[in-house]
């Protein structure tokens, strides 16, 4: 089997990487091919049995996308996107990587025919949801999407399933809910104080809090979102429907709610890192974000995620600081 990553540089797709790699295979097939794509050449894993291949490829190029594709992965997990904060404010970059970036990777596909016709497991967003919203969304709730950022990833979920539709490829899309804790250093998405109010103190720093503790959202950990990706690369069409994007579970949880579980696991000093600094637009885009979701259809197709904050924030402690932390 031959398997695509694109974004494969960036926090998840690192970790994408490092689990098939662990694993070997993907869904009970072997991996005899790995090809590792983003802005810039994401770094090569030691894989035993496993042909690995990287290249800094801008995914927005059609003429690079179709030279990768044109080695006819079976699977291609397309992560490679301008996150959310960096997609508002600089208008032009966001739809460049988004939305041409997705359309440049399907024409790609198509492009390539003679029975071709792959898995793309596409990363899409909670974002493409906007308030108005209900006390809890459905999986079917209408596409208003509030940001730049939320209509791009709405294109593309509509893109993928044409596409499908037309039998040009075997598309899932997953709505990701807010990934956190989110290793490393910040990065440029809106949601990413949701990571470093957790992260910092964790690491013996200070974090600064943009929003009202009132804020509720919902989140799956790192470890999680690997999972979602490899259980969608295995479901088939038959199973997942005609709605091929779906909505992955999570826990819902306030800002407070966030910081007391730190408080509970990590001690008072840890917790009183957290700075309050109030940032209007951030706190206005969040404002437009969803709040609960309704994950049943996810759920019936087997996709797991943590129960509560706690699970998060020990899943961080595990999986990245080796079990200790700075008290």
């Amino acid at each position: 089997m031959h398997v695509l990553i694109t974004g494969a540089a960036g926090m998840i797709g690192r970790k994408l990487t490092e689990r098939l790699v662990r694993d070997g295979g993907l869904n009970g097939k072997p991996i005899d091919k790995l090809t590792l794509i983003d802005v810039a050449a994401p770094a090569a894993p030691v894989a035993r049995g496993i042909r690995v291949t990287t290249a800094a490829a801008d995914i927005a190029e059609p003429a690079e996308t179709a030279k990768h594709v044109a080695t006819r992965p079976d699977v291609i997990f397309h992560l490679a996107s301008v996150v959310s904060g960096e997609a508002e404010l600089d208008f032009n970059k966001g739809y460049r990587t988004n939305l041409l970036g997705m359309m440049g990777l399907l024409e790609a596909i198509r492009r390539v025919g003679d029975g071709y016709h792959p898995k793309v497991v596409f990363t899409s967003s909670i974002a493409v949801f906007g308030a108005p919203f209900p006390p809890s969304i459905p999986d079917d709730f209408h596409l208003t999407p509030l940001t730049s950022y939320g209509a791009q990833k709405a294109m593309c979920e509509l893109l993928l399933a044409d596409y499908a539709r037309k039998g040009f490829l075997d598309g899932i899309g997953i709505r990701l809910p807010t990934i956190c804790v989110r290793p490393g250093r910040p990065n440029k998405a809106a949601s990413g104080f949701f990571s470093s109010i957790i992260r910092e103190p964790l690491n013996g720093e200070e974090a600064e809090l943009p929003v009202s503790e009132s804020v509720r959202h919902t989140h799956a950990s790192p470890r999680s979102a690997v999972g979602f990706l490899i259980h969608a690369a295995g479901l088939t069409r038959e199973q997942v429907g005609p709605r091929i994007c779906l909505t992955m579970p999570g826990t819902s949880c306030t800002v407070g709610e966030q910081i007391e579980a730190l408080r509970r696991l990590a001690g008072e000093k840890v917790a009183a890192r957290i700075r309050r600094k109030p940032d209007p637009l951030i706190q206005r885009m969040v404002d437009g974000w969803p709040q609960r979701l309704d994950a049943s259809r996810a759920r019936a197709l087997g996709f797991k995620a943590e129960e509560s904050f706690e699970e998060i924030i020990r899943a961080h402690i595990e999986d990245e600081l080796g079990g200790r932390f700075a008290a």
